[in-house]
């Protein structure tokens, strides 16, 4: 399947209850040829409204994040989320949501085929490093599966509720970008 099939077959998707209550399908946002993929666990009330993931406060502190290390969303990223509608009030997705949407976003890291996942918080490194996964106490850590290595960090929501964790967050984006210069060539110029 190519990009623009796929994006159009989750545009038009019906496959669990968040359809019924979406404005926008949020497919993501960014290079669809980047070596970094990052991932969040679904669109929030801003991100349903827009259309695009991370468009909020924590959008924009992500923003302000990838910055300090030269990334940005509309040249050498790519981000994405495990669900691609919005859990009403902002829960978090429930399995059988997540179970009917994982498929786009595993075609997305198809596609890509990103050197790096970057998990923005529990829910995603839940579902795509281990269940078991504890941010607090794993955060910043790489884990490899085949080819691809996997991180994950606070979700900028989560750094937002508790600004205590913005020395953590930086130290992961030097880990991270440390990683980007060791095993990728197109991040950076």
């Amino acid at each position: 399947m190519d990009w623009n099939s796929l994006e159009t077959e989750c545009l038009n998707c019906r496959g669990c209850d968040l359809a019924e209550t979406r404005t926008h399908v949020v497919f993501g946002v960014g290079n669809p040829e980047a070596e970094v993929l990052f991932v969040g666990e679904g669109p929030g009330e801003q991100e349903d409204l827009t259309g695009e993931p991370f468009v909020g406060r924590g959008g924009k502190l992500l923003d302000d994040m990838l910055s300090i290390i030269d990334l940005d969303r509309k040249k050498n990223i790519y981000i994405a989320n495990i669900v691609k509608c919005r859990p009403p009030q902002n829960r978090d997705p429930l399995r059988e949501e997540q179970d009917a949407c994982i498929g786009y976003l595993y075609s997305q890291i198809d596609l890509i085929s990103p050197k790096i996942i970057v998990c923005l918080g529990r829910i995603a490194a839940m579902r795509l490093i281990r269940d078991d996964f504890k941010i607090t106490r794993e955060h910043g850590q790489w884990f490899r599966t085949g080819d691809t290595w996997m991180m994950a960090m606070f979700h900028p929501a989560a750094i937002l509720r508790d600004p205590r964790r913005r020395p953590e967050a930086f130290i992961d984006l030097k880990v991270l970008e440390s990683k980007i210069r060791e095993i990728c060539e197109r991040t950076y110029p």
